[in-house]
């Protein structure tokens, strides 16, 4: 039988070589300089643009984009299409695609002010192209938080320990932040004592698990509220508990988004750095260990229920998809996303202290991504999964209890360590639920106008800053995201948010191409080109296969859709799907032409467009 060490091994490999060689050359070719003043430095304002060191940064980083895209997708990849194509795509596609991605959006942001990549788009093909972009990116941004919330909410219901144990891990970090920027406490002992804190939150939250509402639980659970919760919105079809947690998730992100990133988002994330790493390095070390040593509770190796290759078409009771254009839209974060390009010239690009600090948190924060994948997909292997069309739901507790029997080759009892890997997985997604709210807030100042490093708190009658302020902002985000989630139709969504998230990497990459194509005629374009059209091609296809068989043949057409939601459904389905389609070309062409312009001999003028 298979070993899972393969696994690691074939991404350990590929990932050193491209950040050795390919991350150097992207750093040179872009001109990072150490010595010049980054946006964090220009505007710095101790509210959005504050200077960070790096270790504190790329925890920052690196926690807003690992969510749970990466390991859902994996997990259901492997279990329709085998555990191989799986491998392959995470293996070569993310430091081809994915990191590349995520560093020509953080570098390109700091030649830009910290702007995001809607208004870098702006500046070559005009003001349509930059709100196209903007709204692309808001609408994307609300499908992100409605898909992160109903993750967390999930986990919630699933390992109640991991509810004491965030709760705790929050309070620390906001005590941390004051300690490090009110109270200038030393860094190095602070870190030592704090990080301490944050794993001692793992026990305890084992002794003393919380849920709302009653349900299967570990003994000595302790249960807020009578009842199972049937009254709450969104109990019939996810469980009172689950349902419940979903707005108090989104409460906390709209909240921790507001509240200046000193208070909780860096010291937060910083903390959090620490449990990743163990999660992601801890499980990579367990893995070597257990093979050789033979020290874990199970051999770790293929569960003999997984395929390596299951076929074009997939696992039947998955419903025949094709791997391509499927496969890829359904790794999505673990290769390539989209919401990075957010995250890198949003929060990111703010808080970067030297131009130089973008090849590690850019480039190496999406390896780091790319190394969560390849553990959920090692966790799927060692487990095994049942139920190829679960999705959500069954991928989650999947990688918390493959991680479990993982981490007894180093001695940690199952049950501890499939707590400490719920744990990880949530602290990823708390990070990237606020940082999501917070980036929507930044694509909304661009939209309306807001100049760099100015906020409101929106608490006035004004219109634009009514929807920019601060304690506004979130509301027009989670009010819609909570209905999205709530109106039961949550596996739509996962389908929506995954074409969207990678449509939206692509209209990056182009973002990116068309940037270096006005810098210097001697830019190449193929680093940044390719990847976009493979981007192009794949989602394009992705969502034409939801928006035309699945919905208008089998749903309208065949009758597949047999109740009246269910037909309101496949209707929504199809138009946000069109619409995501007719942005990405329409842009697509703005991007085409401008190149084309600039590139296109020495006499022709690269003025901006706003056809």
């Amino acid at each position: 039988m298979t070993q899972i060490i393969w696994i690691v091994t074939a991404v350990l490999v590929t990932f050193t070589v491209g950040y050795v060689g390919y991350s150097r050359y992207l750093t040179q070719f872009v001109e990072l300089d150490a010595d010049k003043e980054t946006p964090a430095h220009k505007y710095e304002d101790g509210q959005e643009y504050v200077p960070s060191k790096k270790p504190v940064l790329l925890g920052h980083h690196y926690s807003s984009i690992a969510g749970g895209a990466p390991i859902v997708g994996p997990i259901t990849a492997g279990a329709i299409w085998g555990w191989v194509p799986a491998l392959l795509w995470i293996a070569i596609g993310n430091p081809l695609m994915g990191a590349v991605h995520d560093f020509v959006s953080l570098s390109g942001s700091l030649r830009h002010e910290g702007k995001s990549i809607g208004y870098m788009i702006g500046e070559y093909v005009g003001e349509s192209g930059k709100n196209m972009l903007l709204w692309f990116a808001f609408l994307t941004i609300m499908l992100v938080v409605a898909v992160f919330a109903l993750v967390v909410a999930i986990v919630f219901n699933a390992f109640p320990q991991v509810v004491t144990a965030s709760f705790l891990y929050i309070a620390l970090a906001l005590v941390f932040g004051v300690y490090l920027y009110q109270l200038n406490g030393p860094f190095i002992p602070g870190t030592i004592l704090f990080v301490l804190g944050v794993f001692a939150a793992v026990w305890v939250g084992i002794q003393f698990p919380l849920a709302l509402f009653a349900g299967d639980y570990p003994a000595g659970t302790i249960v807020l509220f009578d009842g199972a919760g049937e009254w709450v919105p969104g109990a019939a079809d996810l469980g009172g508990n689950t349902a419940a947690w979903i707005p108090l998730v989104m409460v906390y992100g709209a909240v921790a988004s507001a509240l200046p990133v000193w208070v909780l988002l860096q010291p937060r994330d910083y903390l959090s750095s620490f449990l990743l790493y163990t999660g992601v390095g801890g499980a990579i070390v367990a893995i070597i260990v257990g093979t050789f040593l033979g020290t874990s509770s199970e051999p770790l190796v293929v569960d003999e229920t997984i395929g390596a290759f299951q076929g074009f078409w997939g696992v039947e009771a998955a419903g025949l998809a094709p791997l391509f254009p499927l496969l890829f839209i359904t790794i999505a974060c673990g290769t390539i996303s989209g919401f990075h390009s957010l995250v890198s010239s949003g929060t990111t690009a703010k808080q970067l202290d030297k131009e130089t600090d973008a090849r590690l948190i850019g480039y190496g924060g999406m390896l780091g991504e790319g190394l969560l994948a390849a553990v959920a997909l090692s966790t799927f292997a060692v487990w095994g999964f049942a139920d190829p069309a679960g999705g959500i739901g069954a991928a989650l507790p999947n990688f918390a209890s493959g991680g479990g029997i993982i981490f007894t080759s180093l001695g940690i009892p199952e049950t501890v360590g499939a707590v400490f890997m719920a744990l990880v997985l949530v602290s990823f997604l708390l990070t990237s639920t606020d940082t999501a709210v917070r980036l929507g807030r930044y694509m909304m100042e661009e939209i309306v106008g807001t100049p760099a490093g100015k906020t409101t708190k929106g608490l006035t009658t004004d219109p634009a800053s009514l929807v920019r302020g601060r304690y506004t902002n979130p509301i027009i985000q989670i009010v819609p995201a909570y209905l999205l989630v709530v109106s039961g139709q949550w596996v739509v969504l996962w389908q929506l948010f995954g074409g969207a998230n990678q449509l939206l990497a692509a209209l990056a990459l182009l973002t990116a191409t068309v940037w270096l194509a006005n810098w210097d005629d001697s830019k190449q374009l193929i680093s940044t080109g390719v990847p976009m059209a493979i981007m192009v091609t794949i989602t394009v296809l992705g969502l034409s296969i939801l928006v035309f068989y699945e919905n208008l043949y089998l749903n309208l057409i065949m009758g597949e859709a047999a109740t009246t939601e269910a037909t309101v459904s496949a209707a929504v389905q199809m138009i946000l799907g069109l619409v995501l389609i007719g942005l990405a070309l329409a842009l697509i062409r703005l991007g085409y032409k401008n190149i084309r312009d600039v590139r296109g001999g020495p006499e022709t003028p690269a003025a901006p467009s706003d056809d």
